[in-house]
């Protein structure tokens, strides 16, 4: 090994939203900090000028700005006793490749998760008995949603969130989701406004008896300065937010919100372009001394430090905590095992519309601009009656218009060739309307990671192996919305209508519509059940902490950015305030 760096106080793996927090947090509490990012240094300015962040080619079509499958992938099967085989294109993973991660290229809704969700086991068994569990490997986060709720405030103040409360100090207000967990104060900045779309959404459902709001959004409806003095600008409903950068400085990313403080303390050093193989355990195994990293010009070193925070995306967290042999790996034949236990995905579906003679103008667009009902979201409504629990928000969305990508979103029957093609995407460019469904996914026991016997990345390494099929508990969770969102598009009015639920078939990666892969190294207060403690810290190495979706023993029916947020600043806090002064476990087994 030729490259030994000095010591660091911390040593940050990843530098998407989880290692952007946690840096931060860490560097204003005094702590010298190296983050190592195996991608490329990426600044709005230069990187994401308003004059080619709009190249829907580049950046959304040819994806840009995602980790190339050349570089690492991951390898998939439905079942233990199938081959895995290499996944060779995007669709459900994308990963972020530069300085800023999936933070990045992200669409911005920007969702706390329910209480339910947080003690999905306890909640379930009280109210309709431990039958209905049956099948699902349930289990609580090891924190409530009131516990969360401070941090969630402090991670929506940092990105500058718009929204409109439905739950203020627990008065219900129509307008917001009245379903939500409690807020002390509003969001920063008020709702973006509606589309001719979402407004037909909002009439019809609340016409329905619904309860209809608009989704909380990391796209800025007005100027803003956040609480790191940062300014940010309104959105413009350019409609090229997922998949690209914002050159408006509206979309909340590490670039926009937290980076601009960062790279000014003296405190803070990073690494780019160079990719951390594994965490470096002590002799006696007990604790971790540093991580093992390779240069882009193929140079390994070594990088001291007293704590070890991985701050990857969700897969490559499990797959260093395996790579570094932290933990046991889960088996699912005894279920003995932590690391890779509890993976999950997101259980999604749409339904498309047409109305002949109106314009909806798709191009007047943002990342999270839409309308959504959580009436049939997580535990909102009563499952006795129901073979599922669970459950989806059902939502109209003017997210983009990208002229690319909607090509292939014409009405059944229409010729995709020549001049009838033409005509039929003229016509329905303009006049389809989407309802998507986005649903609770609940862990099962034959759902797990490990790693890969056959494939190996560049440097040797095993790839992650992910064994993953829809469970039934979300197969009917899904019809179920499924048949609610058709009915909402019957009575709007939309015609010809175009289905597409997700779970209809085995899981695979080139089908999906969401990155939200979550679980694999999840948090719980029972060390042999889960691989973190409540505080994401290694049961079997105390000063090494785990942040990200990776730490979701289930996923709710939401995106999971804000949650993710809302972990690190905890984590980070619990480091500072408490882990330095006493480097212990900071929770009895």
């Amino acid at each position: 090994m030729s490259q030994i760096r000095n010591k660091a106080d911390v040593v940050i793996v990843g530098l998407g939203w989880a290692g952007s927090v946690m840096a931060e947090e860490l560097t204003r509490a005094g702590l010298h900090v190296v983050a190592i990012e195996r991608g490329a240094w990426r600044d709005t300015s230069t990187d994401f000028p308003v004059s080619i962040d709009a190249d829907e080619l580049r950046f959304h079509t040819r994806r840009k700005i995602l980790q190339p499958m050349s570089v690492e992938t991951t390898t998939f099967r439905n079942r233990h006793d199938q081959l895995a085989a290499p996944v060779r294109n995007w669709s459900a993973f994308q990963y972020g490749w530069n300085v800023g991660g999936a933070g990045t290229h992200w669409a911005g809704m920007s969702w706390r998760f329910t209480p339910w969700d947080f003690e999905v086991a306890t909640r379930t068994r009280e109210r309709y008995g431990a039958g209905k569990m049956q099948g699902l490997q349930l289990q609580d986060w090891g924190v409530t949603y009131d516990e969360m709720a401070p941090f969630y405030d402090r991670f929506e103040r940092i990105a500058g969130t718009s929204g409109y409360a439905g739950n203020l100090n627990g008065e219900r207000r129509k307008g917001g989701n009245v379903f939500e967990g409690a807020r002390t104060r509003d969001y920063p900045t008020p709702p973006l406004q509606d589309t001719h779309w979402m407004s037909k959404f909002r009439q019809t459902t609340e016409n329905m008896g619904y309860n209809p709001f608009t989704v909380p959004a990391g796209n800025l409806s007005q100027a803003y300065v956040n609480p790191l003095g940062v300014s940010m600008g309104p959105c413009t409903y350019c409609g090229f937010c997922d998949f690209h950068g914002c050159g408006n400085f509206s979309k909340s990313s590490p670039q926009a919100c937290i980076l601009p403080v960062l790279m000014r303390r003296p405190n803070f050093t990073l690494l780019t372009e160079t990719e951390v193989l594994h965490a470096v355990k002590h002799d006696d195994g007990k604790t971790v001394k540093g991580v093992k990293f390779i240069t882009k010009e193929g140079v390994e070193g070594f990088q001291p430090a007293d704590i070890v925070c991985i701050t990857a995306y969700q897969m490559d967290n499990v797959r260093l905590m395996l790579l570094s042999q932290v933990g046991e790996q889960y088996d699912p034949r005894t279920g003995r095992g932590t690391i890779g236990r509890n993976y999950n995905y997101q259980t999604c579906s749409s339904v498309t519309g047409f109305f002949d003679n109106e314009y909806m103008n798709p191009f007047i667009g943002g990342g999270a601009l839409a309308v959504q009902i959580d009436d049939f979201n997580g535990d909102n409504f009563d499952h006795s009656d129901l073979d599922f629990i669970g459950g989806a928000g059902i939502m109209g969305f003017s997210t983009n218009g990208r002229p690319i990508q909607n090509m292939n979103g014409l009405r059944p029957g229409t010729k995709r060739w020549g001049s009838e093609w033409k005509a039929g995407y003229a016509r329905d460019y303009q006049t389809a309307g989407t309802i998507f469904c986005q649903g609770t996914s609940m862990p099962m026991r034959e759902a797990y990671l490990d790693l890969d016997t056959h494939y190996k990345d560049r440097h040797g390494q095993p790839l992650l192996r992910m064994t993953f099929d829809w469970n039934q508990n979300d197969v009917r969770m899904a019809k179920y919305v499924t048949d609610r969102a058709i009915n909402i598009m019957r009575e709007i009015g939309g015609q010809h209508l175009v289905v597409d639920n997700q779970a209809e078939k085995s899981w695979n990666p080139y089908m999906q519509h969401s990155s939200h892969t979550i679980g694999g190294a999840v948090m719980g207060t029972d060390p042999t059940t889960s691989a973190l403690n409540p505080y994401l810290q290694s049961w079997d190495a105390h000063n090494l902490f785990v942040v990200g979706a990776s730490a979701f023993p289930n996923n709710g029916g939401y995106n999971p950015t804000v949650t993710v947020g809302a972990l690190a600043v905890r984590a980070a806090q619990a480091i500072h305030q408490t882990y330095v002064k006493n480097p212990a476990p900071l929770v009895g087994a």
